[in-house]
């Protein structure tokens, strides 16, 4: 009965405690780790998994600031046409659009905070990584290269 109050204590004090937006994300996606090779070199991320509709529906939304070594990953299920837009998004990201077997179809650059235009690609894609501004650029990632994660089905 002790660690029965004592629970209901803990979840009381917590339930008073705003959230800062960062644990609130922790508490809503999994962290999971990602690959990204290129020909010359292979870089890891720690990803947010947005994998039901409303994670993805929220993606990167209010986020004030991205580290460069993380990102989040759409993931769709089963290959589609995606578009996606940078409503209420702050900072600018690079989006890379992955298929099934894991490599990038398509990267759009540095896409437009808070713009409502759609960026997508015509061709069925499993996932979309989003990634902080710049980062196709100052990594060398190009069309063609690989992502490495479970959700692409070449991951051991």
């Amino acid at each position: 009965m002790r660690q029965y109050i004592i629970a209901l204590f803990t979840l009381f004090v917590l339930g008073l405690q705003p959230l800062t937006a960062q644990a609130e994300e922790a508490l809503l996606s999994k962290l999971e780790p990602l690959t990204i090779a290129t020909e010359t070199d292979a870089t890891m991320f720690t990803v947010e998994i947005a994998d039901t509709d409303a994670l993805r529906a929220r993606g990167l939304m209010f986020r004030q600031r991205l580290p460069e070594d993380r990102g989040m990953l759409f993931d769709f299920g089963s290959p589609r046409q995606v578009a996606m837009w940078m409503k209420n998004t702050y900072i600018p990201l690079d989006m890379f659009f992955i298929r099934e077997d894991g490599t990038i179809a398509y990267i759009a650059e540095n896409t437009v905070p808070h713009s409502l235009d759609t960026v997508g690609v015509k061709e069925p894609v499993l996932g979309v990584l989003e990634l902080a501004g710049g980062s196709a650029k100052r990594l060398g990632i190009r069309a063609g290269d690989t992502v490495y994660h479970r959700v692409f089905r070449n991951k051991d």
